[in-house]
């Protein structure tokens, strides 16, 4: 698949490239990260390269994109997120990450409405679903999904390994035909500090 600029004119989502490599490493080295994602620790400069050969590259071969989250056109990268088509026709996963310096500014929710309106729309990847995991504790990453339509579906025991370590994980859902507005259906999700 080709190449594609998506943009609110708030976020830009573009290809990662090999410009990139250092503001990557400077995200993924923030502990926020590694703490909720996969990503190697400690991260370094060859994980950036090797994220760019063998998951980008392939991943927009594959019709599993992954874009940089920018706040300009030209601008550093700030997140990544991407849709990973996996085994079953017509359902892709999101994953997304966003650096410490930009939360809270609904950076991240306007890159997933943008990710998954392309992803359903039917000149872009025509899905029929699109799913979300999360380590249990995630609570930032379940509430952008929340925002943006997702309906909770469940708890996943063990079902994710993260550095070897397998973890529980929450999923969730988003059909074509479910309205992108805050989903009403979830339970009180409680992460790390939480009361309980």
């Amino acid at each position: 698949m080709e190449d594609c600029v998506l943009t609110d004119e708030t976020v830009w989502l573009s290809r990662p490239a090999e410009a990139d490599i250092d503001a990557i490493v400077a995200c993924c080295r923030q502990p926020s990260i590694p703490e909720w994602t996969t990503v190697p620790v400690p991260y370094r400069r060859a994980d950036a390269v090797g994220f760019l050969t063998d998951i980008v590259a392939p991943g927009w071969a594959a019709h599993s994109p992954v874009w940089a989250v920018r706040t300009a056109a030209d601008g550093p990268v700030v997140g990544m997120v991407g849709l990973d088509a996996g085994p079953q026709p017509g359902a892709a996963e999101i994953g997304f990450w966003l650096g410490d310096a930009v939360r809270g500014r609904g950076l991240m929710t306007r890159s997933v409405r943008l990710v998954c309106d392309f992803g359903f729309a039917a000149d872009g990847l025509g899905l029929s679903r699109i799913e979300w995991r999360a380590f249990v504790g995630n609570v930032a990453s379940a509430a952008v999904v929340r925002r943006t339509g997702f309906r909770y579906e469940g708890l996943l025991r063990g079902a994710g390994v993260q550095r070897g370590v397998r973890r529980d994980s929450w999923i969730a859902g988003r059909l074509a035909g479910d309205p992108p507005e805050p989903a009403t259906d979830w339970p009180p999700l409680r992460g790390p500090g939480s009361a309980t």
